[in-house]
């Protein structure tokens, strides 16, 4: 089978939760179909040097256009069917590519990876198509966590354009992918009637895990995500100002590493906190925890900063919203906390614990190697392409 996908993120190094997401799907359908990659990708980025392309047999990267909610484009696109950043994103390039592959290139399927890239397949075409990742938390969450009425009203705008996009967007797939039951739910009540929905979760290599050795650290936590993303800088304020004070106070050795892009946040000074800045490999910071962090108020979808925890023997302390859509039980595969106290407290509990520890790691990694290992999931994905293309809607 000849197989287009289309990428909003360039998926090598697979650094973030997107990219392992794209990047163990595409090393999947490669082993048996011939793939076609167009991606954005980060005009300063080198990652064109790195092997993704092993896997493809043709890529075509367009530089990407971050969204300016200010830009001309933008405003306009308040009288616009589409939600205004894709309006803003959308790039004449980008879609020419797109187009041309589709005419030209003799493919039996196309999957579009996140809304950005759905968006260029919003007209019909002769070949099926499947929209991977349809993420609804992260809108309904802005409106909840709004913290004026004009900033509700804005983003309850923004739910309901992208509730009504979806309806017509979907009429041109074929399926939908979406990465928890919890996910599946919230775009059920947007969309009640469309059932061509199917869980295919987020999920880990353990193949890439299995050859990290590392001894943990004690009394060192990690937090791994980069601040471009809102919910992670604002997960670490909340810990390095609310919960962290708490920690040290009962334990004065400890120490804090936090890994990803800090897009010119700023936090707390102390200086019991490492920033590394974006991190080639981020898997040994990791296995050298003791504990990872996972204190996340916001956003949608399922924490893949957690899975890669769970595949290196790194316990987890994690708010419920950070292990949202995820099949875990509390005190058996992580600890869960959401108030500063009880964060600090399970914290303290996990750094002070050896043989809990020892009981969360070893029923975390069961858990990822029965229900989240690549090679659990990716059967479920490779029989609903089958399914698309052998009944195309």
């Amino acid at each position: 089978m000849r197989i287009l996908f289309l990428s909003n993120w360039y998926p090598f190094p697979p650094d973030n939760g997107s990219k392992i997401r794209i990047h163990n799907l595409i090393s999947g359908l490669a082993e048996k179909h011939e793939v076609t990659l167009i991606s954005f990708i980060d005009p300063k980025s080198r990652d064109l040097e790195d092997p993704i392309g092993v896997s493809c047999d043709a890529i075509y990267p367009i530089p990407k256009k971050e969204y300016n909610p200010t830009s001309i484009k933008s405003l306009m696109g308040l009288f616009n069917r589409k939600p205004r950043v894709l309006v803003d994103r959308y790039m004449p390039e980008m879609d020419h590519r797109i187009q041309d592959e589709i005419y030209n290139g003799n493919h039996d399927l196309i999957i579009a990876s996140q809304i950005y890239m759905a968006a260029y397949l919003d007209n019909p075409r002769n070949i099926p198509a499947i929209f991977d990742e349809v993420e609804v938390g992260v809108f309904e969450d802005a409106v909840l966590n709004s913290t004026n009425n004009v900033n509700k009203l804005r983003h309850q705008l923004t739910l309901w354009k992208m509730g009504a996009y979806f309806q017509y967007l979907f009429s041109h797939f074929s399926a939908c992918t979406i990465v928890s039951e919890a996910e599946k739910m919230m775009l059920k009540e947007i969309l009640p009637e469309y059932d061509s929905v199917e869980v295919i979760p987020n999920s880990v290599d353990l193949g890439r895990y299995r050859e990290i050795h590392v001894r943990p650290n004690k009394n060192q936590l990690i937090f791994t995500g980069s601040f471009t993303y809102r919910p992670n800088y604002e997960a670490m304020l909340w810990f390095i100002n609310s919960v962290f004070p708490k920690i040290y106070s009962e334990i004065p050795e400890v120490r804090l590493t936090i890994t990803g892009d800090s897009s010119n946040h700023q936090l707390p000074d102390t200086n019991r906190i490492d920033l590394t800045g974006h991190v080639e490999d981020v898997r040994p910071l990791i296995a050298s925890s003791w504990l990872s962090l996972v204190p996340i108020f916001s956003g949608g979808g399922t924490r893949l900063k957690i899975l890669e925890a769970f595949a290196l023997r790194t316990p987890v302390v994690a708010t419920s919203k950070g292990a949202e859509g995820l099949d875990v039980t509390p005190d058996m595969h992580l600890l869960i906390a959401d108030t500063q106290e009880d964060f600090a407290e399970q914290t303290i509990r996990l750094l002070k614990d050896e043989e809990l520890r020892k009981h969360l790691v070893a029923n975390a990694f069961q858990l990822v190697q029965d229900k989240y290992d690549s090679a659990v999931i990716m059967p479920k994905f490779m029989n609903l392409i089958e399914q698309v293309v052998k009944e195309p809607s």
